[in-house]
């Protein structure tokens, strides 16, 4: 809890997966991918309830072997590649309510971000109440700068992406974000299936270091080394 807010941490862990099989409970460093969500959530000051959405018994078992709850299971139509998070978290909160287990704010955490750390999730709980409970989403500095990017028409002539003259010394570049698919916070309140997570107006700035993605077994290396970093 926090200024007397109960605090949901949820996260989505469906059984198919495409680029990796069984990707959500795929090992990293000794733990199934999921446990690293459910821990930094557990360690989080703020935290009052941890609950993994999951379609597969499988995820369940394992989430619940790591401390997270799972008091109900994810229906197979919001478990397709085409189902959208929005519904699986208005899915999870009619759950709940039904249950008589009311939260006031969300904080979804998606397991396939791994490095996400317990002082990641308190810092941008404490940033999301300062700006006035918008809604906030976790992002990262670009490592390929947009100033370089360009759109190509079907005769081969290139565009620049931002429209401006790139003849700019490197270390003068603007700096630009993405959103890294870590944290999102909402109020659970004002969510609809209008919502739309990765468009939160508050950024909270995170770590390259601790925003791996994990889609393709060279995202799960990579973050391997980044954990041995962390470990030495």
């Amino acid at each position: 809890m926090y200024k007397g807010k109960r605090i949901l941490a949820l996260i989505p862990a469906r059984g198919g997966s495409k680029g990796i099989k069984n990707k959500n409970i795929i090992n990293l460093n000794g733990h199934p991918l999921v446990s690293y969500s459910i821990k930094a959530a557990q360690g989080s000051k703020y935290i009052d309830d941890i609950i993994v959405s999951t379609d597969s018994e499988e995820i369940a078992n394992v989430s619940r072997k790591y401390g997270a709850n799972i008091p109900f299971m994810r229906p197979a139509e919001l478990a397709t590649d085409q189902a959208r998070s929005i519904d699986v978290v208005l899915h999870a909160i009619k759950s709940l309510d039904e249950a008589e287990n009311y939260f006031d704010i969300l904080v979804m955490l998606q397991c396939t971000q791994p490095l996400t750390r317990a002082n990641d999730i308190d810092q941008a709980i404490e940033t999301f109440f300062e700006k006035g409970m918008s809604g906030l989403v976790s992002v990262s500095p670009v490592e390929e700068h947009p100033l370089l990017m360009r759109k190509m028409d079907k005769d081969g002539t290139l565009e620049s992406l931002l429209g401006e003259n790139s003849t700019c010394r490197r270390q003068d570049f603007k700096i630009y974000y993405k959103v890294n698919g870590c944290i999102y916070i909402n109020q659970i309140g004002e969510l609809s299936s209008d919502t739309s997570f990765n468009d939160n107006p508050v950024g909270f700035v995170m770590d390259v270091s601790h925003s791996v993605d994990i889609h393709e077994m060279k995202d799960l290396h990579l973050a391997e080394y980044y954990l041995h970093l962390k470990e030495n």
